[in-house]
């Protein structure tokens, strides 16, 4: 059984001592449910000396594991997926006590994702991986190649919205790849991190590897920024943009690669001639999904005149009918409440002061608009809000809460300017009957990803890469792209049949220099005359060497 409760400092790690350079640092980090407020216990915070030192762990780790077989990898992830499918109950309630969502957004967000990256690393991994024959170009006597080997050990930085995905998603691939990875989880969403380790750790020793390929550590920003700086030799960091220009630049450093997801601000356009039903239900999952704590989640929807009207009617009839409250008080069959708590505290009073804002310059609130008094614990209410525009900063900026933002639009060309009048690039939807019109705005707007007549399944196309522009991040995840991500790619050209003597330049000829001129002219002049004289050229030059050995 996986416990429900973060293990004692002292069972998880040992206790760290205040060091040199910070005498009052907490040795302890409290955990809560956001939605009860209820205490989880403490977790240890894990001095930068302890940081390394798991690192150094897990580089010794890395070295047998690095050396396992596709073969062998496969069977420590197909091993995890039975584990996990036997204990999605007890994950579930992990995620929802440490972030405040209900069990069916646990399922949808933290189970589903996972497993479904596993089963596409154990379908088409080692294919991902396979060396790769190259063209050798005008060398035709080369060959070339291009393998694909382990880094050794990648640091993982994983924000608090999704406390099971966001260890478990980078860490298999990372494992597949032949790495160890040291993954720290965010102080927010702490105290399901005992038992996550108790599920890899026990996977690991049962298939007879070492549980120290996979560590789980925690504390606040000093230990993530201990983390970045300990010698891994990637990391991949998921948070917000401006703390991701401070991992990139403690990174750059040390000269650490990172893979940086920085969330979004993402559009969903809904034209005229859509499904209104599907678009309505698309809505409703795109926003209020884990209570809108998603990158991906629909924060902005424009909605063409010609469906408006009834489209705010519908969203404004099914978001006041919503239950919202702690998903512990859930009866067994566990589905008494729609949406849970926000998890982070802060996050209340970011999206109080974004509505605030909008109303102070038009717009309207119709369902919602403040914090729920029904409950003691960290919850706001659903809200749908109209009458948005460019300036407000619940438009700009990421709201990360469950907030329907909806503005009108009246043409293509105006739908994809606003899309695209944000400085985030994540992902986007467009609802339209009309499949080539659909195509066509997707086409305009800039982002990482547009899935169309639907939301957010982009993330569980496992082939294909996820990643965003601008603001949002740099490098991707998921697919081939995200697996070679973990990997140190490496170029070998090698002899096809040798012709090294023919081809010495060295000591230098007077012959030399003009053999090279001929050359580069017949491989790459711009006529047929040109490569003619110059093959004449090449030959007489050839032959005057051959004369000089």
């Amino acid at each position: 059984m996986l416990s429900t409760n973060p293990a004692p400092a002292s069972k998880a790690a040992p206790r760290p001592q205040a060091s040199p350079e910070a005498p009052s640092a907490p040795a302890t980090l409290p955990c809560r449910d956001p939605a009860t407020l209820e205490s989880l216990g403490e977790v240890p915070v894990y001095s930068r000396a302890q940081v390394v030192s798991a690192v150094e762990r897990g580089r010794r780790a890395q070295a047998a594991w690095g050396k396992t077989t596709y073969a062998q990898r496969r069977h420590v992830l197909r091993t995890l997926l039975a584990e996990i499918v036997a204990r999605q109950d007890e994950i579930c309630t992990l995620a929802s006590r440490d972030s405040g969502k209900t069990l069916v957004d646990a399922a949808m967000g933290e189970v589903f994702p996972v497993c479904e990256k596993i089963r596409y690393l154990i379908a088409h991994g080692e294919d991902d991986l396979k060396t790769e024959s190259r063209p050798s170009g005008l060398m035709l006597h080369k060959t070339a190649r291009v393998e694909y080997h382990p880094l050794g050990v990648i640091g993982v930085i994983c924000p608090w919205n999704f406390p099971f995905h966001n260890i478990f998603c980078p860490v298999v691939p990372a494992l597949f790849a032949g790495n160890a990875v040291v993954a720290k989880v965010s102080e927010l969403a702490s105290g399901s991190a005992a038992g996550y380790q108790a599920l890899i750790s026990d996977v690991l020793r049962r298939c007879g590897h070492s549980p120290d390929l996979v560590q789980i550590i925690t504390g606040a920003g000093e230990t993530g920024s201990a983390l970045v700086t300990s010698g891994v030799e990637k990391i991949f960091f998921t948070g917000s943009p401006e703390n991701g220009r401070r991992v990139m630049a403690a990174a750059s450093e040390t000269l650490t690669d990172v893979v940086l997801e920085l969330g979004g601000k993402d559009p969903m356009i809904i034209c005229d001639d859509a499904d209104l039903e599907q678009a309505v239900a698309a809505a409703m999952l795109g926003v209020y999904t884990a209570c809108g704590q998603m990158c991906v989640g629909a924060e902005r929807l424009y909605v063409f005149s010609g469906i408006y009207e009834r489209f705010v009617e519908a969203v404004c009839t099914r978001v006041s009918a919503l239950r919202q409250g702690p998903p512990s008080l859930e009866p067994p069959e566990r589905g008494r409440f729609d949406v849970g708590a926000t998890t982070m505290p802060r996050q209340l009073e970011i999206i109080e002061r974004q509505i605030a804002d909008a109303v102070q310059k038009g717009a309207r609130v119709l369902v919602g608009g403040r914090r729920n008094p029904s409950w003691p614990g960290q919850f706001f209410e659903p809200t749908v809000i109209v009458d948005v525009n460019p300036s407000m900063e619940l438009v700009q900026h990421e709201t990360f809460g469950p907030v329907m933002t909806i503005q009108r639009v009246d043409s293509e060309e105006e739908a994809i300017r606003l899309a695209n009048a944000t400085a985030y690039g994540l992902g986007s939807s467009v609802f339209s009957n009309d499949l080539a019109r659909a195509e066509r705005i997707a086409a305009g707007i800039s982002a990482g990803m547009t899935v169309i007549n639907d939301f957010g399944i982009a993330y569980m196309v496992q082939s294909a890469p996820f990643g965003g522009v601008r603001i949002s991040g740099l490098g991707k995840i998921n697919g081939r792209e995200g697996l070679r991500a973990c990997c140190q790619q490496k170029t070998v050209v090698s002899d096809r049949f040798p012709i090294h003597a023919a081809m010495s330049l060295y000591p230098v000829q007077p012959a030399t220099f003009p053999l090279l001129k001929q050359a580069v002219a017949l491989l790459y002049g711009p006529d047929l005359p040109t490569r003619a004289r110059a093959l004449w050229g090449v030959g007489k030059n050839l032959l005057r060497l051959a004369q000089k050995r």
